[in-house]
C-alpha cells in the first residue's frame, strides 16, 4: 500500500511541477529533477531507491518505442551517416576520453573502472533530449540527428559498459573482442526487433478492435526489450527497430480510429513515465551522498565539476572534427547548428540506471555512482535550460509560416481534396449513386477551391480560413447545445448521447488541425 501512494504522490507532484515549469519557461525535465532532489532531504520522506533493472526493463522500451514511432524515417536513412558518427563514433570517443580523464583524476581507480564511467556517462539520453526539446522549433534536420543519435546510441554504450565489468572481473581488457561482442549484439538486437514487429504487424491486421490493438502495443514493445535482453542482444535497438517498423504500418493496418485513440494512450503514459524518471533521479540524491562519506567536500566538488566539464567539452571536440571530416565529404553543417549539436548532449535515466547496476563489489562503485548523478545533473541543468535561450541567440528558431499556414500542408490538402473531388464526380452520372453524388459536389467544390487559395497564401486566405473555422465551431457549439438539453432531460441513453458527442469531437479535432 505505501508503494502506491508514493506513486501516486509522485504522480501528483509530477503534474503540479510540470504546471510551474510552464509558468517558469523551463524545460520539464529540469524542474523535475531538481525538485526530487528537494524531497531527497525532507524529513519524513521515505528512501526512494531507483532499481536498474526496473529503470531500464519498465521505462526505457515505451519512451524508445514513441520515440522511435514518431521518427521519420526517411531523414533518418538520409542521415544514417552523421546519426552513426554521433551514436557510435561519439559513444566510443567520449567513453574512452572520459575513462583517460578519470584516471588522471583519481590515479588509483582501474582501467577497467575507468571506462566503465567513460561508457556510463558517454550517451546522451533520449529521454532527456526530447523532454528538452519538445517546445522548441528547430530545424527539421537538426532534430533528426539529435533523435537519431538518442535512439542508437545507448547501445553502444552498453556493450562498452558490460565489456568493462567484464574486464574489471577478468583484469585484461580485449579490444578486438569489444568490436566483436558490439556487431553481434546490435545485429541481434536488429533480427529480434524485426521479427517482434512482424509478429506485431500480423496480429494487428486481425483482431479489429481498437482497445486490443493498443494494449499489443505496449506489449511489442516490452516483448522486443526482453526478448532481446534474454538473448544477449540489444534490446535498445530491437525496441527501435519495431517501433520504426510498426510506424511505417501504420496506415496499413490500423483504422482511423485505433491510430487516434492509441495516439492518445502513448502521450499520456509517456508523460507519466517520463515524469516519474527524472523525479526518481533527483530523489536519489540522499542515497548518493551516503556512500561517500569518507571523501572530502572539495575534492568530491572538483572531481564532479572536472568529469562534468570534460563530458561537455569531448562533445564539442567530437562534433566539430567529425563536422569537419562531413564538410570534405560535400555535407556541410553550418557552425550554428554544429554549436547547438554539441551543447544537447543531456544526459538521463540510462547513465544513472548503469552506474547503480554496477556489482557491488566493483571498484569505486560509489565514487561512480556519485559522478554519474553529478553528470546528469549539470547536463540536464546547465545545458537544458540554456538550450533555449542558445537556439535563439544564434537564430535557429524556425519562423512560424506566414498567416500561420504551412504552404506545403496546404498544397497537400488541396491535391487530397481534388482527388476525392474527382471520386464523387465520377459517380455523378450514376443511377444509383448520382443523387447523393451531386447533393455532395458542391460541399467539396466549394472545400477544394478554399484549399487551392490557402496553398497560395496570403492575407485574404488567413482571413477566410479564420472565418470558416469560427462559422463551423459555432455549428458544432449549437449541436452540442442540443445534446445537453437532452442530457438534462434525462429522455436519450447515455450511449446514444455519448457517441454523438464523440463525433462531433472527433470533427472539431479534425476543424482545428485543418483551419487551426
Amino acid at each position: 500500500m505505501e508503494v502506491v501512494q508514493l506513486v501516486l504522490a509522485l504522480m501528483g507532484a509530477c503534474v503540479l511541477l510540470a504546471l510551474l515549469a510552464r509558468r517558469l519557461q523551463l524545460p520539464y525535465a529540469v524542474v523535475l529533477i531538481l525538485a526530487g532532489m528537494v524531497l531527497a532531504f525532507i524529513p519524513g520522506v521515505p528512501v526512494v531507491t531507483l532499481d536498474p533493472a526496473l529503470a531500464l526493463a519498465f521505462f526505457l522500451p515505451p519512451l524508445l518505442q514513441g520515440s522511435a514511432y514518431r521518427t521519420d524515417w526517411k531523414a533518418f536513412r538520409r542521415d544514417l551517416r552523421p546519426i552513426l558518427l554521433l551514436a557510435v563514433g561519439a559513444v566510443i570517443f567520449t567513453a574512452f576520453l572520459m575513462g583517460a580523464l578519470a584516471r588522471v583524476l583519481v590515479p588509483e581507480m582501474p582501467w577497467a573502472a575507468a571506462l566503465a564511467l567513460g561508457a556510463i556517462l558517454a550517451p546522451p539520453d533520449a529521454v532527456a533530449a526530447a523532454a528538452v526539446l519538445q517546445r522548441l522549433n528547430l530545424p527539421r534536420r537538426l532534430v533528426t540527428l539529435l533523435e537519431g543519435e538518442s535512439l542508437m546510441n545507448d547501445a553502444t554504450a552498453l556493450v562498452l559498459y558490460r565489456f568493462a565489468i567484464a574486464a574489471a572481473a577478468v583484469g585484461t581488457l580485449a579490444p578486438h573482442m569489444a568490436a566483436a561482442s558490439f556487431l553481434a549484439v546490435a545485429a541481434g538486437g536488429v533480427v529480434v526487433g524485426w521479427l517482434v514487429a512482424r509478429a506485431t504487424l500480423w496480429a494487428l491486421a486481425r483482431l479489429n478492435d481498437t482497445l486490443l490493438e493498443t494494449a499489443l502495443s505496449f506489449l511489442a514493445c516490452y516483448g522486443a526489450f526482453l526478448a532481446a535482453e534474454a538473448l544477449s542482444v540489444s534490446g535498445v535497438l530491437a525496441v527501435v527497430t519495431t517501433g520504426i517498423m510498426l510506424s511505417r504500418a501504420q496506415y496499413r493496418v490500423l483504422s482511423a480510429r485505433t491510430r487516434i485513440e492509441t495516439r492518445v494512450v502513448w502521450q499520456f503514459v509517456e508523460f507519466v513515465l517520463t515524469s516519474l524518471v527524472f523525479i526518481l533521479i533527483g530523489l536519489q540524491l540522499r542515497a548518493v551522498l551516503e556512500g561517500l562519506a569518507g571523501r572530502g567536500v572539495g575534492e568530491l566538488a572538483w572531481l564532479a565539476f572536472a568529469v562534468s566539464a570534460g563530458l561537455i567539452a569531448s562533445r564539442f571536440l567530437w562534433v566539430f572534427v567529425a563536422g569537419g571530416a562531413q564538410a570534405l565529404l560535400g555535407d556541410r553543417m553550418p557552425v550554428a547548428q554544429l554549436t547547438v549539436l554539441s551543447w544537447a548532449g543531456m544526459r538521463g535515466v540510462v547513465s544513472l540506471a548503469a552506474a547503480i547496476a554496477l556489482p557491488l563489489d566493483f571498484p569505486e562503485r560509489e565514487l561512480i555512482v556519485f559522478l554519474a548523478f553529478c553528470a546528469i545533473l549539470a547536463t540536464l541543468v546547465v545545458q537544458g535550460t540554456t538550450l533555449g535561450w542558445l537556439i535563439r541567440r544564434l537564430g535557429l528558431v524556425q519562423p512560424p509560416h506566414r498567416d500561420g499556414i504551412n504552404l506545403q500542408e496546404a498544397a497537400l490538402r488541396h491535391q487530397a481534396a481534388r482527388a476525392m473531388l474527382g471520386a464523387i464526380e465520377t459517380r455523378a452520372t450514376d443511377v444509383l449513386y448520382g443523387p447523393m453524388a451531386q447533393d455532395l459536389l458542391a460541399e467539396h467544390r466549394d472545400r477544394a477551391a478554399h484549399l487551392e487559395r490557402v496553398s497560395r497564401g496570403g492575407g485574404a486566405a488567413s482571413a477566410e480560413r479564420a472565418a470558416r473555422r469560427a462559422l463551423r465551431l459555432e455549428g458544432l457549439e449549437a449541436a452540442r447545445a442540443v445534446l445537453r438539453e437532452h442530457h438534462a432531460r434525462g429522455d436519450v441513453p447515455e450511449d446514444i448521447l455519448t457517441k454523438l458527442a464523440e463525433e462531433l469531437d472527433y470533427e472539431e479535432n479534425r476543424l482545428r488541425r485543418a483551419l487551426g
